[in-house]
């Protein structure tokens, strides 16, 4: 969702909150805006579109201190009016999260005279700062959000006072600790290479920031120390090397992905076995891309470690009456570790008795918080909204999870993972999806059907073809074609049939038969033996895909689909990398 930052010291505030908007702009691109104290003057600068945006108008400030936002619109639409920060008086704030309640808060300071300029939620906590100061913000800030329902994370500044004034509930903040100069943002990688030392803030915390230092309230404004711990995020190299899209180059990245998961899974493997023992259910969830590897790792505790396993859609789960106790593990499966439907589900079962377990691509997030465990997937910083080599990676970590749980070591296994990595690199190396791209380009709509795992990862091919490229389609198990799915079938419709495990084949080649014998196009993705030669001679394209293991394949198809769905976003010109509507870390409901 939004990312927020903020900077306070001797540097130039202005550049150092364009920077991190920057490394930021995968929360959200709708707008994006930023306050600066610029002497005397608060300096308010926001725009619809990207961070570029800003750069003309801030680049001649030399400010010592600023707070900025990037914006994924969730109340009212993208604009200038609605970008963040927004001022009344001489206040600015940018807020991450959502205001459930207020329409209410508006109401009422409406009927008090307040006058609202923007569509957004954010706005009422600008005007709550403005009614509530007497001098002092902190403790404006404290009445404010005694009023708000939902969540928040918070960065207020006012004119003339050199300060960052911060406040967070069910919304991350870390503040990161300079020499001279102090951070607050969103997530650890935008302080990458900012500071040596971050504190991550409780649920309710406060804090006032200075360049001096920083002092961190909890929820009565007493004073409290939260940890500071080492800053783990580094610089990566960001560019694009010699690809056009971060999707592509991600897409490359997928064998290292998995080889640097499995490593770091070395490290969690005794403290995953605790967690495990005495278990007798599985519950996987999670939402989107880490749903889908859900689905595949649930069959991997099936295959390997022959304990019952459940996926459920986080969204879903949060909001039911689970029936799970201190014998159940609970895995959720979050990129960002800050899915607020996966944390929530998280806290729910921990609540209920359950044992949790993180599969993250973080390393200090709310999940993590609240895991009994957490397995590390070590994908690197993915700049993509697109999952590509972070879902391959949750793959890779829900496989070595389910290899430990059955009584494998790490050594016994590491070199299933280093075939996996090879055999990742030869599909991106040589697959050629661009023919059947131009196919799906023209198509009205596309679906993606399999068995067994091969359905897990047709989900997982539709979802990224409708995400980037905007084609309609859906996700099918390959059986279900005559109870219904057959109806949508014509020549204006493309099948993309997944096929890689040899007791299945027979029927999966029934199924393209159904298809292609209703005036239906299709294609085939498969690494079996002898299935281009049982398939219809009018199956317009198959791809074929190195022999491995079945429960191998779906790093193999997931390679292949999404670069199906990257070529024909490209051949539509849509851009890969910031689909519309859509936000790499979804923080709200």
């Amino acid at each position: 969702m939004c990312g927020i930052i903020g900077y306070i010291g001797g540097g130039n505030a202005a550049r150092e909150v364009y920077q991190g908007l920057k490394r930021l702009e995968y929360r959200g691109y709708d707008s994006a805006g930023g306050a600066f104290l610029n002497g005397d003057e608060l300096v308010v600068v926001k725009k619809q579109g990207r961070v570029e945006k800003l750069l003309p108008f801030i680049d001649g400030l030399r400010a010592t201190a600023g707070i900025g936002h990037t914006r994924w619109a969730t109340h009212g639409a993208p604009s200038d009016g609605n970008a963040h920060p927004h001022t009344v008086g001489d206040i600015s704030v940018v807020h991450n999260g959502i205001i459930e309640n207020y329409a209410e808060l508006k109401s009422e300071l409406v009927a008090d005279g307040a006058v609202f300029v923007s569509d957004t939620d954010s706005e009422v906590i600008a005007h709550l700062l403005n009614k509530f100061y007497d001098g002092d913000l902190a403790y404006a800030m404290k009445k404010t959000v005694d009023m708000l329902e939902g969540s928040y994370a918070i960065l207020a500044v006012r004119r003339g006072v050199q300060r960052i004034y911060a406040a967070c509930n069910k919304s991350p903040l870390i503040i990161g600790y300079g020499d001279g100069e102090n951070f607050c943002a969103s997530d650890e990688p935008a302080l990458a290479g900012k500071c040596d030392g971050i504190s991550v803030l409780d649920d309710g915390d406060f804090a006032e920031i200075s360049a001096e230092g920083v002092i961190i309230y909890d929820g009565d404004m007493q004073a409290v120390i939260r940890e500071i711990s080492p800053n783990l995020a580094v610089c990566e190299n960001l560019g694009l090397g010699d690809c056009p899209h971060y999707m592509l180059k991600e897409i490359r990245e997928v064998p290292l992905s998995v080889t640097q998961t499995v490593k770091a899974f070395a490290g969690a493997e005794q403290k995953l076995k605790a967690a495990f023992a005495g278990v007798d259910r599985i519950i996987l969830t999670g939402c989107g891309t880490a749903y889908h590897a859900a689905l595949l790792g649930k069959r991997y505790f099936e295959i390997f470690a022959k304990i019952p396993a459940e996926t459920e859609i986080a969204s879903e789960f949060r909001y039911k009456n689970p029936v799970i106790g201190k014998n159940t593990a609970v895995i959720a499966v979050s990129q960002s570790g800050e899915t607020a439907d996966t944390v929530e589900a998280a806290r729910l079962a921990r609540g209920l008795g359950a044992r949790v377990i993180a599969v993250t691509n973080s390393r200090r997030s709310q999940l993590n918080r609240v895991a009994d465990a957490v397995v590390p997937v070590a994908a690197g910083v993915e700049i993509c909204v697109a999952a590509t080599k972070s879902y391959t990676g949750q793959v890779a970590a829900l496989l070595a999870c389910a290899f430990a749980v059955a009584g494998y070591s790490y050594a016994e296994k590491a070199g299933v993972f280093g075939n996996i990595a090879e055999l990742c690199g030869k599909v991106i190396e040589n697959i050629d999806a661009s023919s059947l791209a131009h196919l799906c380009s023209r198509s009205r709509g596309v679906y993606f059907l399999g068995r067994d795992l091969d359905y897990a990862v047709a989900l997982e091919g539709s979802l990224k073809l409708k995400e980037i490229s905007y084609v309609p389609g859906e996700g099918y198990p390959a059986g279900e074609l005559k109870h219904g799915t057959l109806a949508l079938i014509d020549e204006n419709t493309v099948s993309v049939f997944l096929i890689t495990d040899e007791r299945l084949a027979g029927k999966c080649a029934n199924a393209v038969e159904q298809v292609v014998s209703r005036g239906g196009r299709a294609a085939v993705i498969t690494n079996v033996n002898g299935v281009p030669e049982k398939l219809p001679e009018c199956v317009e394209h198959i791809i074929l895909l190195p022999e491995c293991e079945p429960y191998l394949a779906p790093f193999l198809t997931a390679v292949a689909v999404q670069t199906l769905a990257y070529r024909t976003a490209v051949i539509l010109n849509r851009d890969p990398d910031k689909p519309r509507n859509l936000a790499k870390s979804v923080t709200v409901e």
